[in-house]
C-alpha cells in the first residue's frame, strides 16, 4: 500500500522548493538577492577569471543526488582553468549573527554565497 503524504510532508516539499528557488535567485542575482563572498584564493585570481567563475556559478545546473541530497541547490563544484571551485550558500538571520530559523522565509533569512578554491575548504 502506497504511503499517503501527510501535511508535514507536503510542507517540507513546499519549503524545500521555496529554498531551492531562493538559492537559485541568490546565485543568479549575486549581491542583490544575497551577499557574495569570494575567498582570498578567488580574489587573487585575475579579474577575468573571477568574472568567468561567477558566471559559471550563476549558470550552474549540474545538481545530482550526490551533490544536492536535500534538493536545496545550496552547493556546487565546478572546474575553471584546471582548478576545482566550490560555491555554497549559507542561511543567516537578518543580523548575520546566527543561523536563520526558516530559510524558506526571505524576511527571516540573509543568504550568503561563498565562492572558493576547493583547496580553501
Amino acid at each position: 500500500m502506497a504511503k499517503t503524504l501527510q501535511r508535514r510532508d507536503i510542507m517540507d516539499v513546499r519549503d524545500t522548493n521555496t529554498i531551492a528557488a531562493l538559492n537559485d535567485l541568490c546565485r543568479t542575482a549575486m549581491g542583490i538577492a544575497g551577499r557574495l563572498i569570494q575567498t582570498p584564493g578567488i580574489g587573487a585570481l585575475p579579474l577575468s577569471d573571477q568574472s568567468a567563475i561567477r558566471e559559471k556559478v550563476e549558470l550552474f545546473d549540474a545538481f545530482t543526488p550526490d551533490n544536492d541530497p536535500h534538493q536545496e541547490r545550496d552547493f556546487g563544484s565546478l572546474d575553471h582553468a584546471g582548478q576545482t571551485i566550490f560555491w555554497k550558500i549559507d542561511y543567516y538571520d537578518p543580523t548575520l549573527t546566527g543561523g536563520s530559523e526558516d530559510p524558506s522565509d526571505p524576511r527571516q533569512t540573509v543568504r550568503v554565497l561563498t565562492i572558493m578554491l576547493a583547496a580553501e575548504y
